[in-house]
C-alpha cells in the first residue's frame, strides 16, 4: 500500500471542502517551488511515487504525470497529468493517511474480527460536546455498521474492549501525531491485538452533533472510521461513506449505502436477524425474468434475486435442475447479481453486484472482489445490468441502461468509440437487457421475461423464446 509501516494501516478522515469542488479554475500558471514540493511529497506518500534524486516538475517526468493522472482520475477531475490549480487546490485540502490508489474496498490479507460480538470503550471525551452526545454518536455510527451485518457492539468501561476511541491532540502516543485545526481529523487501525480497532479523533478541531453547526460531525467522522475498523479501506465510488470526501450523514434517516454495505457483508456476511425469509421465485410463471446468466465451466448460472439455477450446458432442458439459495452456493456473496460474464481460457467468472464484482472459480467465491472503474466506467455508471463475453473476439460487451461498452480482455482497455446505443448495433432485440451469456457461436440476450438468440457475425436475432424456456419451463 505504499505505507511505512509494515503492519499498522494510518486510516483518516479527509476533509474536502465543498469549495474546492465547485469554484472555477483559473487559467494554468506555473507553479512555486512550494507547490512543487507539496505535490511530491503528496504523490509520494498517497501514490507511490518513486523518489527522483534531482526532481524538476518542468520536465514532468512520465513518472509524475501517471501519479499525477492517477490522483486526478480517483477524485473525478480532468486528467491533465500537469500540476494545475485545482489539483493543487485538492492536494493541499485535508485529507486522509491511507493511499487512494488502493482499488478494493477490503485491506490485503482481508483483516476481519473473528467474533461477531465486539466490545468499545470511551476512553476520554472532548470539551466540544456532552458526554452524552459522543455516547450517543457514537452508538449509532456503530449501529450503522450493525443493521448491516451479523455484529454485536458493546460499550464497556475498560481498556481490554476491541475498539477504543479517544480523543487526542498533537503526539499521543502512537507514532502518528495529529496535525493541530483541520488536516487529519482522526484515524484509525485495522482489525488486530494491541492498537488494532482503535479510532483516534483529534481534538484540536471543533466537534458537534448539529450539522448547522460549524466544525465537524462527529457522527459522520465515527462511522467512516468504524469502517477502517472492521476491515475496510477507502472506495472509488462517491456515493460511498468510504469514499475519501467528506459528507455529513444523518443518522436518524440515513443508512449504510450499497457499495459500504457490499464491501462490509463481504467480510462479516449479512444481518439475519433482520433477513426476511428466502421467497423461491416460481421458476414456470410467464413474467420470470433473469437477473445474470453466465456459463462456468460447462454449467449455466440463472441468477434470480437470492436464488440461483444451474443446468449443465449440454443437458435438455427437461433434465432436472441443482437450484437453492444464492448464499449456499455462492458464499461470500450476499446481495442480489446485477450482472456476471465468464471467461473460459481462465476458468472464471465475473458477478457484478453494483460497483463491485466478485472473481468466482467453479462455483467457488474467492476472496478477491474489485470496483468496476477499475474497467475503466466513467463515474456516472452506478452498476452493470447484463455482461457477455465472447471468446472468438477477444471482448466483453457491458450493457448498463440503453447503452453498451466493449471492453479488451487482453489489453484490459475499454475499446475507443463507446457507448454505443444498444438496439442500434444489436437490432432484432426489445427493451433493455438484464443479462446475457454466449453459449457454441450464439449470444443470449434477456429483456423481461423474453430471450433473444442473436448471431454476432449474422448480425440478426435468430430466435425469440420465453426466458423460463432454459429452466425448461
Amino acid at each position: 500500500m505504499g505505507c511505512p509501516w509494515p503492519y499498522v494501516s494510518l486510516l483518516s478522515w479527509v476533509v474536502i471542502v465543498d469549495g474546492v469542488w465547485s469554484s472555477p479554475i483559473p487559467p494554468e500558471s506555473t507553479p512555486s517551488s512550494e507547490d512543487v514540493q507539496h505535490a511530491e511529497v503528496y504523490l509520494k506518500q498517497f501514490y507511490q511515487l518513486e523518489p527522483s534524486p534531482r526532481p524538476c516538475w518542468k520536465r514532468h517526468s512520465d513518472a509524475t504525470q501517471t501519479k499525477l493522472k492517477e490522483m486526478q482520475r480517483f477524485f473525478g477531475i480532468a486528467q491533465s497529468g500537469g500540476l494545475d490549480p485545482h489539483t493543487l487546490a485538492v492536494m493541499k485540502a485535508g485529507r486522509c493517511g491511507v493511499p487512494d490508489v488502493e482499488n478494493f474496498s477490503i485491506h490485503p490479507g482481508r483483516p476481519r474480527w473473528e467474533n461477531n460480538t465486539i466490545t468499545y470503550w470511551v476512553e476520554n471525551y472532548t470539551p466540544d460536546l456532552r458526554m452524552e452526545e459522543v455516547e450517543t454518536a457514537l452508538q449509532l455510527a456503530f449501529q450503522l455498521w450493525s443493521d448491516a451485518t451479523p455484529l454485536n457492539f458493546i460499550r464497556v468501561n475498560h481498556s481490554a474492549a476491541d475498539i477504543i476511541m479517544s480523543f487526542s491532540t498533537k503526539d499521543h502516543g502512537d507514532f502518528f501525531p495529529f496535525d493541530g485545526p483541520r488536516g487529519v481529523l482522526a484515524h484509525a487501525f485495522q482489525p488486530g491485538g494491541g492498537v488494532g480497532g482503535d479510532v483516534h479523533f483529534d481534538d484540536d478541531e471543533l466537534w458537534t452533533v448539529d450539522s448547522g453547526q460549524s466544525g465537524y460531525d462527529l457522527f459522520t467522522v465515527a462511522a467512516h472510521e468504524l469502517g477502517h475498523s472492521l476491515g475496510l479501506s477507502h472506495s472509488k465510488d462517491p456515493d460511498a461513506l468510504m469514499y475519501p470526501k467528506y459528507k455529513t450523514l444523518h443518522p436518524a434517516r440515513n443508512v449504510l449505502p450499497r457499495d459500504d454495505t457490499l464491501g462490509i457483508q463481504a467480510l462479516y456476511g449479512r444481518n439475519t436477524r433482520t433477513q426476511d425469509a428466502l421467497l423461491v421465485p416460481e421458476k414456470c410463471r410467464p413474467d420470470l425474468s433473469f437477473d445474470a446468466v453466465t456459463v462456468v465451466g460447462h454449467e449455466i448460472l440463472f441468477f434470480k434475486d437470492r436464488y440461483l439455477w444451474v443446468r449443465k450446458t449440454w443437458s435438455s432442458y427437461r433434465n432436472k435442475l441443482d437450484e437453492g439459495p444464492l448464499s449456499s452456493s455462492l458464499p461470500g456473496l450476499a446481495s442480489p447479481v446485477d450482472a456476471a460474464y465468464g471467461l473460459p481460457a481462465r476458468g472464471v467468472a465475473y458477478i457484478f453486484t453494483g460497483p463491485r464484482y466478485w472473481v468466482v472459480h467453479r462455483s467457488g467465491v474467492r476472496s478477491y472482489y474489485g470496483s468496476i472503474y477499475e474497467y475503466g466506467f466513467p463515474l456516472t455508471v452506478k452498476s452493470v445490468e447484463a455482461a457477455v463475453h465472447i471468446s472468438e473476439y477477444g471482448k466483453t460487451y457491458f450493457f448498463p441502461e440503453d447503452v453498451y461498452y466493449r471492453f479488451d480482455e487482453t489489453a484490459r482497455l475499454m475499446d475507443p468509440g463507446f457507448p454505443r446505443q444498444i438496439h442500434a448495433d444489436w437490432p432484432g432485440t426489445v427493451g433493455r437487457i438484464n443479462a446475457a451469456f454466449e453459449l457454441r457461436g450464439a449470444v443470449h440476450l434477456f429483456s423481461g421475461s423474453k430471450s433473444f438468440t442473436f448471431s454476432p457475425w449474422q448480425g440478426r436475432v435468430l430466435h425469440t423464446s420465453n426466458a423460463n424456456t432454459w429452466l425448461g419451463c
